[in-house]
């Protein structure tokens, strides 16, 4: 992942605070604000003592229960004693004065990080064993026993995809710069065949894509997965549908998909594969209702990413590309309405 040089961060007020903070830590310390990314702004710290990554939230003014940096510091370190393969979580600051908003910091992980599903850097004979471990870690996530690792209350009771669609509604209102009528067809649609929440909530990602993995340099091993801002207690569908939804995104948009692409030339599985080996890991059956997990999926990528476009034009985004991405908005909701009619 690149990296660019910032003034984002007071490095003499940051430095001096981690020596006392985290253990081990020592300075001088530069931060370079790493390249990928929409919401909250990720720095590798370079110290002395080693590397690190810093997340922190945006400036400007916040969208109500957004960014919320302390969650996601909450969760990696619950996640330490699991299978699951996180970051280490070293040090939260709540207080804003040191730089200007929270952040927190955890280890720095050398990997690989894949930003185009098609796995154009890994030979073809290969790329199955690395879409089965992304599978797997999903299934590991999901099998997590939240009262043991202390995040009983991490979410509300009741159904979450109800919960859902009233947050990205609210969300894609508070962020909304014009009426687009797919949009307002989804916001119809899916309270109407939200369906009835019959399995035990599940610690979910809330963003489970392939850039938002790390894989071991050399071998097919994830060692982290990144990104917890979106976590919470719900559905484990809800990641498995939005990771699926690689497939149907277009190749050449800033959010790249596989749509149009021959996945079997490629060696690549299908939708219907993955959906298979995850039900096959997790002791699942059968999974009813897809279309509305898949539909669901799209409006709250749209959601998000409307929220990246609000960014984009209030002068506050994080990320260069941000009004290239948010000009996605339309294109995600009308792939909502096709997945709809698809299905019939």
């Amino acid at each position: 992942m690149t990296t660019t040089n910032t003034t984002d961060i007071d490095i003499g007020a940051l430095a001096p605070y981690l020596e006392r903070s985290i253990r081990g830590f020592s300075g001088p310390a530069s931060a370079h604000k790493f390249a990928g990314g929409q919401s909250n702004p990720t720095f590798l710290l370079k110290a002395a003592s080693g590397n690190y990554v810093l997340r922190r939230q945006p400036t400007g003014p916040l969208l109500k229960s957004a960014h919320a940096v302390d969650r996601e510091f909450r969760v990696l370190d619950a996640l330490a004693k699991t299978d699951v393969p996180v970051a280490r979580a070293y040090h939260l600051c709540e207080d804003k004065d040191v730089i200007g908003t929270m952040f927190y910091v955890m280890s720095f992980e050398e990997g690989r990080i894949f930003w185009n599903p098609a796995l154009p850097e890994i030979a073809r004979e290969q790329r199955r064993d690395y879409y089965d471990a992304i599978v797997r870690a999903m299934a590991t996530l999901h099998d997590v026993d939240i009262d043991v690792v202390g995040l009983s209350d991490y979410g509300r009771a009741g159904n979450y995809f109800e919960r859902q669609i009233g947050l990205w509604t609210r969300q894609y209102r508070a962020a909304e710069t014009e009426r687009m009528e797919a949009m307002e067809t989804l916001i119809k649609w899916l309270p109407v065949h939200c369906p009835v929440q019959q399995v035990a909530p599940s610690l979910v990602h809330g963003d489970f894509r392939i850039d938002n993995l790390i894989f071991d340099p050399h071998e097919c091993r994830i060692k982290a997965l990144l990104d917890w801002e979106l976590s919470t207690l719900g559905h484990p569908l809800a990641d498995l549908a939005y990771f699926c939804m690689c497939l149907r995104l277009p190749a050449n948009a800033p959010i790249v998909g596989l749509q149009g692409e021959n996945r079997a030339a490629l060696g690549l599985p299908g939708e219907k594969e993955i959906v298979a080996r995850y039900c096959e890991l997790r002791g699942i059956s059968a999974i009813y209702g897809w279309s509305f997990y898949l539909a669901m999926s799209f409006f709250r990528l749209a959601a998000i990413v409307q929220g990246v476009k609000k960014r984009a034009i209030d002068g506050n985004a994080s990320h260069a590309n941000a009004q290239e991405v948010g000009a996605m908005v339309g294109a995600l909701a009308r792939m909502a309405v096709d997945v709809l009619e698809e299905q019939g």
